[in-house]
């Protein structure tokens, strides 16, 4: 039994107990959807009455998810380190959503490891592609509609990296600083706007991002067992977009205890 209280917030009546339902109605866009944080953001913001749509280069996996979450989420397969995959992204997006969606979740991103001179500059073009410059186009396309209807929330997914130097992260600091200042330049410029910018930004998280650097857990960086789950991530993101309108978080930095 679904009933519909005062304010638009819908609340699902299971065994005589409702369950709130804050994000009811409202499109959200996850970028790197297929895994990890990407996965758990999109089924929290799911669980919250969000319709959603995944964005990923696996398309197999974002299909899987689709089927587990029902028939009012959508896939969209697209490498959003190059032109044709944010255009992808954007066109399937302003179609399903009929115009820019509720809530843009900017979490697709890569971890390039390697000393300065180590690295190639392949890889750190496409690492800055991907973690920079892909966040920036998708809220450019969406931004301007947005103000219009004077609504929105963008999710910049940070990290510790993005306020922290440590050796061998030379491209990934430098995407996740700039950002982190992207996301700053934002807030300043939507104050009032109805548009609230916030920055997740969480440290270690135990996914299959660590999975080329096993043997360096517990020697570089942390052993799996001391770091985040993703639904910590997760849930610190729909918590902060469930906010009523007039309160944003703008930044939120998650750690483990």
């Amino acid at each position: 039994m679904t009933d519909k209280p005062p304010g638009g917030i819908s609340r699902i009546a299971v065994y005589g107990r409702a369950i709130h339902k804050p994000l009811t109605h409202r499109r959200a866009l996850v970028t790197g959807a297929s895994r990890g944080i990407g996965a758990a953001t999109a089924r929290a913001l799911a669980g919250a009455g969000a319709h959603v749509a995944l964005a990923a280069r696996n398309r197999d996996a974002i299909d899987a998810l689709v089927d587990e979450l029902g028939p009012d989420h959508i896939a969209i397969a697209a490498d959003l380190a190059t032109d044709a995959g944010v255009r992808a992204v954007v066109s399937a997006v302003e179609v399903w959503a009929a115009g820019p969606p509720d809530i843009i979740v900017n979490n697709a991103g890569e971890f390039v490891y390697g000393r300065l001179e180590d690295l190639d500059a392949d890889d750190f073009t496409r690492a800055l592609r991907l973690n920079l410059e892909a966040p920036f186009r998708v809220v450019n396309a969406f931004l301007r509609a947005m103000r219009e209807r004077r609504s929105g929330d963008v999710v910049t997914v940070g990290s510790v990296s993005d306020r922290s130097a440590h050796a061998g992260n030379a491209a990934y600091s430098a995407a996740k600083f700039g950002v982190r200042g992207m996301h700053e330049v934002l807030r300043e410029e939507s104050r009032g706007s109805g548009i609230r910018a916030i920055l997740v930004s969480p440290g270690p998280v135990s996914t299959d991002t660590w999975a080329p650097h096993e043997a360096e857990l517990g020697k570089t960086f942390p052993r799996r067992e001391s770091m985040l789950d993703a639904a910590d991530v997760a849930r610190a993101i729909c918590f902060a977009v469930s906010q009523p309108p007039g309160v944003n978080l703008e930044e939120v930095r998650i750690t483990p205890s």
